[in-house]
């Protein structure tokens, strides 16, 4: 073997895990190219609101459809309201969607995958069998038929948890049955057979031992579902099923496109928010992918 690979492999040993990840991903100029564009967007949708002269519910009908000028940098839509305002905002939202369904779906999915695992037998058999029923299902009639089924019951402040919460309900098999692959190799290793000498709960072992060294695939699976859940909400909202105006989503921006005055006389009002959504969702599966390939084992660098 080269001397430089014998050095690069005795550096790798040296340093712990998290730290040859990083070192990983930080040669990887894509992935990092992809978290500057995203960490730029997350920056922008919460300054620009604070630093806007306007307010996100003002609007002057004796201003509607202006084109961008240097009052309006991005022009103004049907009712006068600023449409850089409403976009940056509408990013909020999105990207709160987003985040939010990412969460719910790794705190279902790590806690079903890593009991699943853990226990083995009936329970395995029970939780699988429910999780590939789920996982089998349809994903965009069974958001579409859900988001029209329970939006019409749901208050209209209420919408944006719903959204949240279908989102996650669908989406979280997937890492429940990465979880359970990683479970079922580790709860067999030396460091658990030490947990059960030393007498620890099986709730410690799961949440304080198991679970923590699988963090690496659900941080990945995290960030490509977050970016997976803000493309399924502006699809929803361009249907008219997602996030309802007045409240501003990216989704519901470009859901105006539909019309063909709006789509070809009025193209700030559905460009700019169209754009956001494909270099966010671009840039979370850059930073995804890098993270993939940094975190993973077999990867020789």
């Amino acid at each position: 073997m080269p001397r430089k690979s014998l050095s690069r492999s005795k550096d790798s040993q040296a340093m712990g895990p998290w730290r040859v990840a990083w070192e990983r991903f930080r040669k990887n100029k894509v992935a990092i190219t992809g978290a500057i564009i995203f960490l730029t967007i997350v920056l922008l949708v919460i300054i620009v609101p604070i630093l806007s002269p306007y307010k996100i519910s003002e609007f002057e009908l004796s201003n509607k459809n202006l084109p961008p000028s240097s009052k309006h940098w991005l022009g103004t839509d049907e009712q006068g309201r600023d449409v850089l305002l409403r976009v940056f905002y509408g990013g909020r939202i999105s990207i709160l969607i987003g985040l939010i369904t990412a969460l719910i779906t790794v705190v279902i999915g790590a806690t079903v995958g890593a009991i699943s695992g853990f226990y083995g037998g009936r329970v395995d058999n029970f939780l699988m069998r429910f999780t590939e029923i789920i996982y089998s299902l349809p994903f965009m009639p069974i958001m579409i038929t859900l988001s029209f089924a329970l939006m019409w019951r749901v208050p209209s402040e209420q919408k944006l948890f719903m959204v949240m919460v279908i989102l996650a309900i669908i989406s979280w098999p997937g890492l429940a049955r990465l979880v359970r692959g990683q479970i079922l190799s580790l709860r067999e290793q030396d460091f658990i057979v030490a947990t059960t000498a030393l007498g620890l709960s099986n709730r410690s072992k799961i949440f304080k031992h198991l679970l923590p060294n699988t963090l690496s695939y659900i941080i990945v699976t995290a960030t490509l579902e977050m970016a997976s859940a803000i493309l399924t909400e502006a699809s929803l909202s361009f249907l008219g099923l997602g996030v309802i105006p007045p409240t501003p989503t990216w989704g519901n921006m470009i859901e105006r496109a539909r019309d063909i005055k709006v789509f070809s006389s009025l193209p700030w009002l559905w460009i700019p928010p169209g754009i956001l959504i494909i270099l966010t969702v671009v840039s979370i599966n850059l930073l995804g992918e890098g993270l993939r390939d940094a975190f993973d084992p077999k990867e020789i660098r």
